[in-house]
Parts: C-alpha cells; sequence; structure tokens
C-alpha cells in the first residue's frame, strides 16, 4: 500500500482555514472514506497527497446569497473576481471567498454551474454540474495532484482532477467534465462593465475571515509551495497566464503578449484562437467556418462590447454578438483557463505563445 504524505504546515492550514459551522450542511462522510488507495487511479498514485482537512473539511458553497453593488463593502478594486453571465443574469464570485471554499455550485438561470477554483495553483474553471444526464454537485476531496485541487461529485463519489476537467477515481473515470465560461477579471473592471452585477454575499453560513488570505505571501512567493509540483522556470513559477487546452497539450499566453495591441490570432493544433484582453483580463476564443473570415478589432472601452469586426458586429467579453448583422450568434468557447504558470506544464506539454 503505497502512503500518501500530509505535510504537517499544511493541515494546520487547512485546519483552521476549514473549521466546521452549525449553520450549514457539511455533508459530513460518516464513513469517513478519503483513502486515495481504495481502487483504480488515471494518475499516479504516489503524486496524489492528502492535503490534511478530510472530504468535505473546506466546505463547497452551495446555491448560495447574492447583494448588489452597492451592497458589497469588502472587495477592494484589484481583488480578482470569476464572473458569469446567463443574459440578464451577472454574477461575480470573489477570489477571496473562493480562498476559503474553492467549489460554489449554483444555479443560475438554466444553467447548473459549479465555479471551482484551487487557490494553490490560481486556476478558476466553470463546470456543467450534468454529468452523464443527472445533475450533481461536487465537493472538495481534500487531496491534491500536482498541488491542484480534486473535487468530487455526490452522485457518484468520483474523484476529478480539476486542471485536466476529468475524473481520475471512481465510477466516472476518464469522464470529461463540459467546461463553462468564466471571466477572470479585477473587481473594478468587472463592476464597470457590467454595473447591474451581482455579488457573492459574505454572509455564507460559515466564520471565515473573508479578505485574509490564508496561505500567508504564497501568491507572491515563488519558492513558497506547499507541496511537491514540477517547476518549469521558463516563466516566474507564480505568474498569472491564460492557457489553451487541446487534450494533451497546452499553450500559454501573458499579459505583456497583449501590451502592443490587444489582441492575438494564434494557430495552435491546427485551429485558429483570438486571445483579447489588457492588462486587467485575457480570454479566448476558437475561430471555425462561421467566424475565421471575419476581421476583428479590439474596442474595448469600459463596455461589455470587447470587439468588432469588419461587418461592423460587435461582440461582448463571453463572445456574444450583442449587436450587427450576426446579433445573437456566439464565437466558439476555447477550452482555456486562467492560473499560476508552474501549474500548466505539471499537467500539459506547453508551449508559450511567442517565445
Amino acid at each position: 500500500m503505497k502512503k500518501i504524505v500530509t505535510f504537517i504546515i499544511c493541515a494546520m492550514m487547512f485546519q483552521y482555514s476549514c473549521s466546521s459551522s452549525s449553520t450549514q450542511d457539511q455533508h459530513t462522510d460518516p464513513d469517513n472514506e478519503n483513502s486515495p488507495e481504495s481502487s483504480v487511479w488515471s494518475i499516479p498514485l504516489a503524486d496524489v497527497f492528502d492535503g490534511g482537512p478530510g472530504r468535505d473539511g473546506i466546505p463547497a458553497l452551495e446555491n448560495p446569497g447574492f447583494v448588489s453593488v452597492e451592497d458589497e463593502f469588502a472587495l477592494l478594486d484589484g481583488d480578482l473576481i470569476l464572473g458569469y453571465k446567463n443574459g440578464d443574469d451577472i454574477r461575480a464570485y470573489q477570489h477571496i471567498v473562493l480562498d476559503w471554499h474553492e467549489i460554489i455550485n449554483d444555479n443560475v438561470g438554466d444553467v447548473s454551474l459549479a465555479v471551482t477554483y484551487c487557490p494553490l495553483t490560481g486556476t478558476g474553471i466553470g463546470w456543467n454540474r450534468i454529468i452523464k444526464g443527472k445533475e450533481t454537485t461536487f465537493g472538495v476531496s481534500g487531496l491534491l495532484y500536482n498541488t491542484n485541487l480534486i473535487p468530487f461529485d455526490r452522485e457518484t463519489r468520483s474523484n476529478w482532477a480539476q486542471i485536466l476537467n476529468e475524473s481520475v477515481n471512481g465510477d466516472l473515470l476518464g469522464e470529461k467534465v463540459e467546461l463553462i465560461s468564466l471571466v477572470e477579471t479585477d473587481w473594478k473592471t468587472w463592476r464597470t462593465i457590467y454595473p447591474n452585477t451581482k455579488v457573492l454575499s459574505l454572509n455564507t453560513g460559515f466564520s471565515r475571515t473573508y479578505g485574509v488570505y490564508p496561505y500567508v505571501d504564497y501568491k507572491t512567493n515563488t519558492n513558497f509551495f506547499l507541496f511537491p509540483v514540477p517547476k518549469d522556470d521558463r516563466l516566474p513559477l507564480k505568474e498569472r497566464v491564460l492557457a489553451i487546452i487541446d487534450r494533451t497539450d497546452a499553450r500559454a499566453y501573458r499579459f505583456v503578449d497583449l501590451a502592443a495591441e490587444n489582441l492575438v490570432r494564434d494557430t495552435f493544433k491546427g485551429n485558429e484562437y483570438l486571445v483579447v484582453g489588457n492588462e486587467d483580463f485575457m480570454v479566448s476564443f476558437q475561430l471555425d467556418a462561421n467566424s475565421d473570415s471575419l476581421q476583428f478589432e479590439y474596442v474595448f472601452s469600459g463596455s461589455e462590447i470587447i470587439l468588432r469586426d469588419n461587418e461592423n458586429n460587435e461582440w461582448n467579453i463571453f463572445g456574444a454578438a450583442v449587436s450587427g448583422p450576426r446579433s445573437g450568434e456566439r464565437l466558439k468557447s476555447s477550452s482555456a483557463f486562467m492560473g499560476y504558470w508552474f501549474s500548466i506544464p505539471a499537467f500539459y506539454s506547453t508551449d508559450i505563445y511567442n517565445n
């Protein structure tokens, strides 16, 4: 039986940050099942680490409350959020809450959304909670692979690798999750683009010091890692990058790549992509037969519109045409997410745009 190593310092930090609350169902596992050695895994078991708190020790949120921009008082302009829009329902999920809960199971109109966020890899990824035709919720297993969050689904109790977007253990082994596009940006930019946004209420039912980062200087200290992980020094290890994923390969884009023209048109693994942004956000779209003939220009000036094309269509930050002859159409979403640089080559064969 292979031994799963637990780092005492990490266990102490996790247990402090994940103390229980009597005001919300903890989904406690009465069988205390959290042994990664119990069945077949598709990832190396020797690289699966026990973070300390156990399954649901870090409590995911379910159908949390939201407040208006006017009622939000804790967020600073530069605080990062993950934004989602479904019709007129616009929501912001702030990192200062996700740092403590890591997964938010939400229903946004007709969309069953899981916002998954790993504070150790800086990766925020939207998942569809409909798996093989059944709605489920996701919880935090307490296990980590390459220092990245391993969620579990409560329908089958299968374990998933967040950055792989795939079940790596259990009945759903090998199953891929459908991605839902989120936009990561700072609070000032998001509320400027969407002044009618709602934002997570801090009244979560749990007693947490939201706004106090639970991992000390982890975000900025490039020498501070809680668990072993491969380290690729081609870029600063904790530089935030956008990763476009194609099966086992990835390409990383940096904010400096957009400094000159705010728009990159690139071909990766035979597919054409549009990467758009500025110093505050990066988003990407996969061009297809319906859109690859369009010529785009960056026109962002604070509203949701970031692109205009040669047909005079205007496209918002989620790739929806909001005016012009193609109004109502959407650019194809790319399989992409933001994260710390080190986390991408730890999972994918990765090249760097313009290197």
